[in-house]
């Protein structure tokens, strides 16, 4: 059974949304709603690291992969954008040279933006089950830089920041035993991530019961009913959105973990896990705990993972 042996995190510097206003070319009503109702204050954002020092800041906490480089056969980079930099710029490159990977097989998981996290997870436990060495690992990088316009902000939804998270996976463990998984990816009209506006109204109208169903098959294929689940564990587009799922996805809002959204915004595919490691310190989740993983990419892409910790 797919375990995750370790997550770790980097949060780069906070700064408040109202300072990004301008920027951002936020009106204040905009700004108002932003904070109000979407419930969000600062964003995490660096202005002086590239997206591969970003990256490394979180593997560099990993104390689990020090002395175990070998043994990673996957270095797998879940992306939501497209094309984060010019050829032949590659974050993903440059992090398994300072790590020394140069053995491991390395690619970038896309097309199910935000959901590619949880995605890429799901993938390294194929990988791993199918390796003839039962000790091998696959690293995960997840979150990104939000450098163009349009990647710093998500219309009428929330905010993107700029946190990340790495997560060293083993075929088995009993760390973090991943017992269920489900990935949906629907028809909004539109080929790719780049939605139209009929688009964005499409995803907007099939969000809420794709994103309840999907959770339903990720706790159906754990075995376990909805009320087994300790701690929901979202991604951080905005707290509304939440609120209004509470009651429908059959959990009270005390078990959706919503801490995070107005100190991070949305730091892409890195969310779920942000928030996985936030709720751990706080002692929020406990051993034997099930927590639940939840993204959703524009696309549309819907994610849930079942995690024991």
């Amino acid at each position: 059974m797919t375990s995750l042996v370790e997550v770790s995190t980097h949060w780069p510097s906070q700064v408040s949304l109202a300072s990004r206003q301008d920027a951002l070319n936020l009106s204040d009503v905009e700004l108002r709603r932003y904070q109000r109702a979407f419930g969000l204050s600062d964003i995490c954002r660096d202005e002086e690291r590239s997206e591969a020092e970003l990256l490394m800041a979180a593997v560099d906490k990993l104390s689990s992969l020090r002395g175990r480089e070998h043994q990673v056969r996957y270095l797998i980079r879940a992306r939501t954008q497209r094309f984060p930099a010019p050829y032949p710029d590659s974050a993903l490159h440059e992090v398994r040279r300072e790590i020394g990977l140069s053995h491991a097989s390395a690619f970038a998981l896309t097309e199910h933006a935000c959901a590619s996290g949880l995605s890429a997870m799901d993938l390294a436990g194929m990988l791993l089950a199918e390796d003839p060495d039962p000790d091998s690992l696959a690293l995960i990088l997840v979150g990104e830089q939000a450098r163009a316009p349009h990647a710093q902000i998500l219309p009428g939804m929330g905010a993107t920041g700029e946190g990340t998270a790495a997560i060293l996976v083993a075929d088995r463990g009993a760390h973090n035993r991943v017992l269920g998984f489900a990935c949906r990816t629907l028809y909004t009209g539109d080929p790719c991530m780049a939605m139209s506006s009929q688009g964005l109204d499409r995803f907007r109208t099939m969000y809420t019961d794709a994103v309840v169903e999907t959770i339903g098959l990720a706790v159906a294929d754990a075995g376990l009913e909805i009320g087994d689940v300790g701690l929901l564990l979202p991604h951080n587009v905005n707290r509304i959105a939440w609120v209004r799922m509470a009651d429908r996805i059959g959990l009270p809002l005390s078990r959706i973990f919503l801490d995070n959204v107005p100190r991070t915004g949305h730091c892409f595919g890195a969310d779920p896990f942000l928030n996985f490691e936030t709720a751990r310190a706080l002692g929020r989740i406990q051993p034997g705990d099930r927590c639940l993983l939840v993204s959703v990419g524009l696309g549309a892409t819907y994610a849930a993972t079942v995690v024991e910790h």
